[in-house]
């Protein structure tokens, strides 16, 4: 028997067989564009209450951030990112308390484009935040949930354009050319310069204001694993602004318990120079513990915090009333991130 192909039939299967292959194609190369492109963030709030003193005072540390009473609200940011093969974009969007004290009401933390020159230079350009410092604005890259005197005193972003580069497995080296601190819109022609010397996860920063102060600072950030358990993490630094600024030093070790708890401590002196002639420089120690307790990605941070100044100082009021050297509060933080 004959056997009768029918090429029409055989046209027909070609053709939806090639139309499946080329939209499988289209949409894996969809999938591809689209696992390149990545949204992350996080939400807090927070309780809090004074320990030393009446809630009915309104007072606070005189560190950035978490300075409400009874229960508030933090910040809320969304990350979003897109990285090409050498080129990307990162837009940070901030809303709450938290946020708008950092970034003075843009609710832009971070706007930058980046460019990987090579496998060791990366270029960026826009709104990034500073290099500076142990601590950061987001609460999920601290571990305690109020921030330092030091973190406080330093610029939180740079407006300008960095330069990374990777000198070998251990060095690093960061250049930058930025807007002098807190400044979006340059209309006087002054600018800031930064730098940071990095080794095996310890940095040596420097930043050069070249604003009418004409300011500097000096910043060593790094940490150490004493054990698989036990993290040391260390923060000190000097900055002088036109005969006045700052130093201090903080120190903050950390235990894991398990895989679920951690306990730290964050010890801090910090010292502020006034260049004033016959008047002592004021100076504070503080003393912050906090419970770090994780169920996927919701952390719970209960937290007392003890800050005590020297000298003369007295900022606060005890529970009768009267001026205080000292303040004391409890707090419990709930940090979600995804």
């Amino acid at each position: 028997m004959k056997t009768i192909i029918n090429t029409k039939y055989v046209k027909n299967i070609f053709a939806t067989g090639l139309m499946l292959f080329t939209a499988a194609g289209v949409v894996a190369q969809e999938d591809e564009e689209e696992k390149k492109i990545s949204i992350s963030g996080s939400v807090d709030a927070y309780y809090q209450t004074n320990l030393s003193a009446s809630d009915a005072t309104a007072q606070s540390f005189g560190s950035s951030f978490a300075n409400e009473l009874g229960f508030a609200l933090g910040m809320a940011n969304i990350v979003a990112a897109y990285e090409g093969e050498k080129t990307g974009v990162v837009a940070d969007v901030v809303f709450g308390p938290r946020g708008e004290d950092a970034v003075g009401g843009y609710n832009l933390n971070q706007l930058y484009a980046y460019w990987n020159v090579s496998d060791g230079t990366t270029l960026t350009m826009g709104r990034f935040n500073t290099y500076l410092g142990y601590e950061v604005i987001s609460p999920v890259g601290n571990f305690n949930y109020s921030t330092s005197y030091l973190f406080s005193s330093g610029p939180f972003s740079h407006v300008g354009l960095k330069a990374d580069f990777a000198l070998s497995d251990d060095f690093s080296l960061m250049l930058a050319i930025m807007n002098v601190t807190d400044t979006n819109n340059n209309l006087t022609g002054a600018y800031s310069a930064g730098a940071q010397l990095g080794y095996s996860g310890q940095y040596l920063n420097f930043y050069y204001d070249g604003g009418e102060a004409l300011g500097f600072e000096v910043d060593y950030t790094g940490g150490f694993d004493l054990s698989e358990d036990f993290y040391l993490g260390i923060n000190a630094a000097y900055a002088d602004n036109d005969g006045a600024g700052f130093s201090g030093v903080a120190l903050y070790p950390q235990y894991a318990t398990s895989d679920d708890f951690s306990i730290g401590l964050r010890g801090e002196y910090f010292a502020v120079d006034l260049d004033t002639p016959g008047v002592d420089n004021p100076n504070v120690l503080g003393l912050t513990l906090t419970g770090s307790y994780s169920v996927e990605n919701l952390t719970i941070k209960p937290e007392i915090r003890l800050d005590s100044w020297g000298s003369d100082v007295e900022p606060y009021f005890d529970a009768d009333g009267a001026a205080s050297k000292s303040l004391s509060s409890f707090l419990v933080a709930a940090v979600y991130s995804f």
